[in-house]
């Protein structure tokens, strides 16, 4: 259980700084949630023939209302990564952790060990600590950001949970796909806000767009087949916001071969950044127990 989420982690940090090249090079929200939706409705698609129980259309609205957080979601972090930093917007979207942890008791039902509630403490210090110092550009792109992100993890945070409560009941092979073909529906309006035909955008941009698109359905496809196999979206939620951490080593150490615009880490950023991540190990330690 642990591995997966961990995995996706590392996707999404990579895939946050591909279409964040995308995006240097033309390629706007609406256009990249359009691709990124429409590519992923059509890989989840595989997943069909996994199969499932049988559909029941009385509950028709269950994959509608996960669709609805999902596509929200979408749209807030394409924001966030689009018109901030990498390395802002990533930790931020950690915040899911406490969405889920005082979600969990309301939407699923389950209860709360006392030592999640340690670790998401430690899990949001993590995320502060990672936000302090270094070069975050100007205040309007750090403000888009961290609103951006919020909204990203609140809207991520309800898709999580509701995905864990209903996902065993339909099963990986029905539920997902159902989700991710609403999704795709959802984002043929985003067309509507191109603000030029994608078939203007160079081959390079569409290029780091697609490779961007691809890997986030691959950490979608690992880190949602947790939650609906084995339902613990809280547990599943701490391993996974290592990727505040690893988007932050990431812009460091490979930035420069996605010509990442955010610089480098002053000395006092490395050590805030360190000290988050102390917080972000010693969190996942404690929900793994």
């Amino acid at each position: 259980m642990v591995l997966l989420p961990a995995v996706a982690a590392f996707l999404f940090s990579l895939a946050a700084l591909a279409l964040k090249r995308a995006n240097q090079l033309g390629m706007d929200v609406w256009q990249t949630a359009f691709v990124v939706n429409i590519s992923a409705g059509v890989i989840y698609s595989a997943l069909w023939f996994v199969g499932g129980p049988p559909i029941r259309l009385e509950l028709w609205y269950q994959p509608v209302l996960i669709a609805i957080c999902l596509f929200a979601g979408m749209l807030a972090q394409f924001m966030a990564l689009n018109r901030g930093d990498v390395s802002v917007a990533v930790p931020v979207m950690g915040l899911k952790l406490l969405v889920v942890a005082i979600m969990s008791p309301i939407v699923v039902g389950e209860a709360i060990p006392i030592q999640l509630w340690v670790a998401v403490a430690l899990s949001l210090l993590g995320v502060t600590m990672l936000n302090r110092g270094g070069k975050s550009g100007d205040s309007s792109r750090f403000t888009i950001a961290v609103t951006s992100g919020l909204l990203a993890a609140i809207s991520f945070g309800a898709f999580d949970l509701l995905t864990a409560k209903w996902g065993q009941a339909w099963g990986v092979g029905r539920l997902l796909p159902c989700i991710f073909w609403i999704n795709a529906i959802f984002s043929l309006a985003c067309s509507r806000g191109f603000q030029s035909p994608l078939r203007s955008r160079s081959r390079l941009a569409l290029a780091w767009l697609s490779v961007g698109a691809l890997l986030l359905s691959l950490q979608g496809l690992l880190f949602i087949g947790c939650l609906v196999v084995y339902g613990r979206a809280a547990q599943t939620n701490v391993t996974y916001s290592i990727r505040g951490l690893l988007s932050v080593l990431l812009v460091w150490s490979v930035g420069r071969y996605f010509q990442n615009e955010e610089g480098q880490l002053t000395r006092a950023a490395l050590v805030n950044r360190l000290i988050g991540a102390a917080c972000l190990l010693s969190a996942i330690v404690l929900a793994v127990q």
